[in-house]
Order: C-alpha cells, then sequence, then structure tokens
C-alpha cells in the first residue's frame, strides 16, 4: 500500500519537504481522515485548513474549476505502522474490559439504536442499532463552532471532552462513529488540538 500511496502523491506533485494542506466540506470530516491515513505512514508536514471549504466560501475567496497540473513529485512513502493510532476489533474488545475511554462520536440517534445512518442519510449502513458498551457519545461536530465552521478553542474543547464526558488525557482513548471517517475528525481533535499522546481511531468502527 506504501507504494500505491507513493505514486499518487508523485502524480500529485509532491516532493520531500512539501507541506500537504488538507480540508473539505463537513468540518473537515474527511480531510481529517485522510490526515489520518496520512499519519500511518508517519508523514509529518502535514495541515488541516481550519474551516475548510465553508469558510473559505463564507469569506468571499476565489474559487476555481479547473485541474492543476503539475510536474511529478520526488516523496518517498515510509512503511505503514498501524501501532500508534489505529486500532482494531481485538484492540476495541481489550479496551472495553480495560480502563481506557471509548468515544462514540455518532449522532445520539445512531448511539440510542434508533438509526442506523446519521439523521438525513438513508437508514442504512449497519446490521444492528446501538453502540459498543462502556462508549460515550460526542457527536463529531461539537468540535466546531457552527457559525464560523472553524475549531472550537482549546478552553471550549477541553470542557466538552475532558470536563462534560470525562475523558482524561492520561488514559488510552478510542473514537469510533460508523465507518471511521467521523471518528477520525474526533481524533483529530484530541491528538493534534489537545495533545492526546495515546488516541487511537477505530476504521471499522460500528459497521464492523
Amino acid at each position: 500500500m506504501a507504494d500505491r500511496l507513493q505514486t499518487l502523491l508523485r502524480r500529485k506533485g509532491v516532493s520531500a519537504g512539501d507541506t500537504i494542506v488538507l480540508y473539505g466540506d463537513k468540518n473537515n470530516w474527511w480531510a481529517t481522515y485522510a490526515f489520518w491515513v496520512l499519519r500511518l505512514f508517519d508523514m509529518a508536514n502535514l495541515r488541516i485548513m481550519d474551516g475548510g471549504r465553508a469558510r473559505w466560501v463564507d469569506e468571499g475567496r476565489e474559487l476555481s474549476v479547473e485541474t492543476p497540473a503539475s510536474p511529478s513529485g520526488d516523496i518517498v512513502v515510509g512503511d505503514r505502522d498501524d501501532s500508534r493510532i489505529h486500532a482494531f476489533r481485538d484492540d476495541i474488545l481489550a479496551h472495553v474490559e480495560g480502563k481506557g475511554h471509548l468515544i462514540d462520536v455518532r449522532s445520539p440517534e445512531e448511539f440510542r439504536g434508533e438509526r442506523l445512518h446519521m439523521p438525513d442519510y438513508p437508514n442504512e449502513g449497519a446490521l444492528r442499532g446501538g453502540h459498543i458498551p462502556r462508549a460515550r457519545n460526542v457527536p463529531w461536530a461539537r468540535a466546531v463552532d457552527p457559525d464560523t465552521h472553524l475549531f472550537r478553542s482549546a478552553a471550549e474543547l477541553r470542557a466538552i471532552y475532558q470536563e462534560e464526558a470525562g475523558v482524561s488525557p492520561d488514559r488510552p482513548v478510542i473514537t469510533y462513529c460508523r465507518i471511521g471517517e467521523r471518528s477520525s475528525h474526533t481524533w483529530f481533535v484530541l491528538t493534534c488540538l489537545l495533545g492526546f499522546t495515546e488516541c487511537e481511531n477505530y476504521d471499522g468502527s460500528w459497521t464492523e
């Protein structure tokens, strides 16, 4: 997989030493998923554009429909390492029995088992409703100010995750959603904005 990723990034013109800036819609949830995947390959020069495309549009900035052409890059992608930030099913089973935090970032309706997907989406994508035992529900989008599309301040984020949800930075944390994209957003918030050092994303999530 490292070879395939390297080929893709080189085709996009990425070279050694370049900084990759990621952004998207939906409060950057797919951007943070891409960020998480690139971190699996130990790529360090990564940034998320705070506010994503929505903020860019709100500020009246220029938009383009052209596909830029770039000369091939020379970036070298290292081996994938799942040991630090990627949780698997067996990790979850052990985590439930241990003393770590498990954060379900889906909507309250999904958490309560009333829906199998987010509100306003087709109610499909999972076999059963409910949540993993011991999980705490902190919907992913709470980390973003809905008016500005920007991430909330560190103080506001600590109030949500540490004071309200009781998540402690000195205990391991695993985030999950339905297929891992929304939970990558919370993983990014906890690790990159709040400095949690033991935090993994379970991309198999509720579907698995």
